[in-house]
């Protein structure tokens, strides 16, 4: 019996395969462009153009660098690609994740490793990194729900905990089309990149 197709042919000409990926198939352009295209939110935010993954990508590392202004460059960069394997696997909202099972989980790990180490990380971020990370993402769910998704703030905290002002101050979702959030998504990692380089 024949096995079922487990790679994804991209803009860029290479082929992924889920079950193994490997960094050397991995291309920020595919991966700025496929996340500039999956909405946030099962699409259920306010405004003429969807939330994307990018556009939350992007606030979460800002939102990291705020809260952590003396991290490294490399782990700037780990904030903005901390949801980079959506790019073919789509965002799942909690819910959904949690009747999946574990199966979504491990094939997230296993895309996070090869987009690690294709772009000069480690292939597991360190557990003091992924918590501030995650701590950056809360943050940014919390703005997302009471911005752009009809959550109160009372909902957010309860959902989401509360947010320290000083991280949040100034920042305002604007929603914006997929190639304005590609472009930017593209430059804040060559951006980090170059930095990184030049460490």
């Amino acid at each position: 019996m024949r096995q079922p197709r487990a790679w994804q042919r991209m803009l860029s000409g290479r082929r992924l395969d889920l079950l193994d990926p490997t960094p050397v198939d991995i291309e920020v352009a595919d991966i700025a462009h496929g996340l500039a295209f999956v909405a946030r939110w099962n699409g259920q935010t306010l405004g003429d153009w969807p939330y994307s993954v990018a556009e939350h990508s992007l606030l979460v590392e800002e939102l990291y660098r705020r809260a952590n202004p003396a991290a490294p460059v490399k782990w700037q960069l780990a904030a903005l690609l901390h949801d980079a394997p959506e790019y073919v696997i789509g965002d799942m909202i909690s819910p959904v994740k949690a009747s999946v099972g574990p199966a979504y989980g491990e094939l997230d790990m296993r895309l996070a490793s090869a987009i690690h180490i294709r772009f000069g990380l480690p292939a597991t971020l360190p557990q003091t990194v992924k918590k501030a990370i995650k701590a950056a993402d809360k943050i940014s769910a919390w703005l997302e729900a009471t911005q752009i998704a009809g959550f109160t703030k009372a909902e957010a905290d309860r959902l989401f905990g509360r947010v320290r002002m000083d991280v949040i101050e100034g920042l305002e979702i604007r929603l914006r089309p997929p190639v304005e959030v590609r472009a930017d998504y593209t430059a804040r990692h060559a951006a980090l990149m170059a930095a990184m380089d030049g460490a």
